[in-house]
C-alpha cells in the first residue's frame, strides 16, 4: 500500500516547484523535509534569472516574487555584464532576491495547493522495487511512494542510495560564504587578487556582513569553522576583523559534477541532486526550478496512466544537455576568476570583447537568462523547441496574455487562424483548445522576428511542441508523443 503516488525528497527551490507542478495536475504528491519549518539561516543563494521569472508568470504567481525583490540586470559571464534590456519579453531583466525569500513565497504557493510538507523528517535509506520506492525515515515510520523524486541537494542521499554516478571535475579552490558579525569595520566591495576571490557586503540589516573569501587550499572539507574563516581573512585581508557570532557559514568549491542519468526506475532527480557546480552566474537554482517544471507535468501524466513511463526519457535528454552547458561555461568563468596572472587577464579582456560584441552578448546572455534555450523537437518553424512568448491575444471572452492560459499548467492548443479550422479531436480531455487572434509581432529572445503561426501546441511548461496548419499530420504525431495516445 502506497502513501502517496509521489514523495519529493526536499523543501528547497526544486521540490517545492516540482510540489506546485504536481499538485496543478492533481497529483497525490508530499515532500519530505529534514528542517523542522521553512525557516533558512541567513540569505543564502539570490537571484531569479529572466526565464525563471517568466515560468513563475506562467503559474501567475511571480508578481509574489516581484514585490519582494527588487529588478536588476543580474546577466552576466565572469563579472562581464550581460545586459538582457532589449530583449523581447515582459521581463528584460533579473530579480535580487534571497534564497530564504524565494523558499518562502515557493512554500506558501505550494501549501495552498494543499501538498502535505512532511517536515522535521530526515530520510536514511530508500528501497526501489518494480513497483515503487519505500523511503525510511529516522525515528519514524516507512513511507512509500509510487514514485521518488531526489531534490536533496548535491549531496544527494537519493542519488547515491540508487547508485547513481556523479561524474565530473574535481575542485581546484575552495571557498568560504556566510554572513557574520565583525567587530571591526571591513573594507566592503569586491577584490579579486592572486589569492582568489573575494567579497565583503553589508547586509540590510546593518548588523551583519555577507562575505566571501578564498581559502589556502583545499586541505580542508566538511563544515568550516570559525577559526577557518579566522584564517582565511588573515591570509587575504592581513585581520580577522574580530569576526564573531555567524549567521551561517558554509564552504563550497569549484568543483563541478553531473549525474550519469536522471532516473533509475521509478526514482528520478532534480535541481543540485543532479548537478553541481561553481555558484558564478547564479545557475545552481534557476535550472534547478526549471528541471521541476520540465518534469512535473510529465511525471504527472504517467502517475495517471495518461503517457507511458517512456515519456520520462525526455526529461533527462531535455535537462541533461542544459545542465552539461551550464556545468561547461561555470568551469570557464571560474577559471577567469580565481587566476589573477597575466596570462588569465588577457583571455578575460578576450572574452570581455566579444561579449560586447551584438552577437556575442545575444548569445551568451539568452544561455545565461534561460530566454535562448531551445529542446530538441526536431526541424521547423523557429518557435519550435522554445518557449512560446507571452503575446497578447484577442478570445470571444476578452483580451489575454498568452502566459495566462498556462496558469493550471495544462496543455494548450492556440488556434489564431479560422474558427474550428483546428481540432484536439480525441485529447480534448486533456488539451485545452483556445480560439484566438494575434496582432502582436512575435519575436524571439537572440532569434529576433519570426513568422507568424496559425496554430501552436504549447507543453504545459511553456515550450512550443508544434507549429503548423490543422491539415497537418503532425499534429497528431505530437499530441500522442506528448500527451499519450488517443483517448
Amino acid at each position: 500500500m502506497t502513501d502517496h503516488a509521489v514523495l519529493i525528497v526536499g523543501a528547497g527551490p526544486t521540490g517545492l516547484m516540482l510540489a506546485g507542478e504536481l499538485a496543478l495536475a492533481g497529483v497525490d504528491v508530499a515532500v519530505v523535509e529534514r528542517r523542522p519549518d521553512q525557516t533558512l539561516a541567513g540569505t543564502r543563494a539570490g537571484g531569479l534569472h529572466a526565464r525563471t521569472i517568466e515560468v513563475l508568470d506562467q503559474r501567475g504567481i511571480a508578481g509574489r516574487f516581484l514585490e519582494a525583490g527588487q529588478t536588476a540586470q543580474v546577466a552576466g559571464f565572469a563579472w562581464i555584464p550581460l545586459d538582457i534590456g532589449d530583449f523581447p519579453t515582459r521581463h528584460p531583466y533579473g530579480l535580487a532576491l534571497w534564497q530564504n525569500h524565494i523558499e518562502r513565497l515557493l512554500a506558501e504557493w505550494v501549501e495552498g495547493l494543499a501538498v502535505p510538507i512532511l517536515r522535521g523528517r530526515e530520510v536514511t535509506g530508500i528501497a526501489p522495487d518494480g513497483a515503487g520506492v519505500t523511503v525510511e525515515l529516522a525515528g519514524g515510520a516507512p513511507l512509500r511512494a509510487d514514485w521518488l523524486v531526489g531534490c536533496d541537494g548535491g549531496r544527494s542521499l537519493v542519488r547515491k542510495v540508487a547508485g547513481i554516478g556523479f561524474p565530473g571535475w574535481d575542485a581546484t579552490v575552495s571557498n568560504l560564504i556566510g554572513e557574520v558579525r565583525l567587530k571591526q569595520d571591513p573594507p566592503l566591495g569586491l577584490r579579486q587578487d592572486e589569492n582568489g576571490v573575494h567579497s565583503l557586503a553589508r547586509h540590510e540589516d546593518g548588523e551583519t556582513v555577507r562575505l566571501l573569501v578564498t581559502e589556502a587550499g583545499l586541505d580542508r572539507t566538511g563544515e568550516p569553522s570559525l577559526d577557518d574563516l579566522r584564517d582565511a581573512l588573515k591570509r587575504v585581508y592581513g585581520s580577522d576583523f574580530g569576526v564573531h557570532d555567524p549567521v551561517w557559514l558554509s564552504r563550497f568549491t569549484d568543483a563541478a559534477r553531473q549525474a550519469d542519468r536522471y532516473r533509475e526506475g521509478r526514482v528520478l532527480l532534480a535541481g543540485d541532486a543532479a548537478h553541481i557546480h561553481y555558484p558564478t552566474g547564479g545557475q545552481g537554482l534557476n535550472i534547478g526550478v526549471q528541471d521541476a517544471v520540465n518534469l512535473g507535468w510529465k511525471l504527472a501524466q504517467v502517475v495517471k496512466g495518461v503517457s507511458p513511463e517512456s515519456l520520462l526519457d525526455s526529461y533527462e535528454a531535455e535537462r541533461h544537455p542544459v545542465a552539461a552547458r551550464v556545468l561547461q561555461d561555470t568551469l570557464a568563468q571560474s577559471a577567469l576568476l580565481q587566476r589573477f596572472d597575466v596570462r588569465t587577464q588577457a583571455a578575460r579582456g578576450v572574452v570581455a570583447e566579444l561579449l560586447g560584441l551584438e552577437e556575442g552578448r545575444r548569445a551568451q546572455a539568452g544561455r545565461m537568462s534561460g530566454l535562448g534555450l531551445r529542446y530538441d523537437l526536431g526541424e521547423g518553424h523557429p518557435l519550435l523547441g522554445r518557449r512560446a512568448p507571452d503575446v497578447d491575444l484577442d478570445t470571444a471572452n476578452g483580451g489575454v496574455r498568452l502566459f495566462e492560459l498556462l496558469h493550471q499548467a495544462q496543455p494548450l492548443l492556440l488556434n489564431l487562424a479560422d474558427p474550428r479550422h483546428i481540432s484536439a479531436g480525441p485529447w480534448e480531455h486533456r488539451v485545452r483548445l483556445v480560439e484566438a487572434q494575434c496582432s502582436s509581432e512575435w519575436v524571439l529572445p537572440v532569434v529576433g522576428a519570426v513568422a507568424a503561426p496559425s496554430a501552436l501546441l504549447i507543453r504545459p511548461d511553456g515550450y512550443v511542441a508544434w507549429v503548423g496548419e490543422g491539415a497537418d499530420t503532425a499534429l497528431g504525431d505530437a499530441l500522442t508523443r506528448w500527451f499519450g495516445p488517443r483517448a
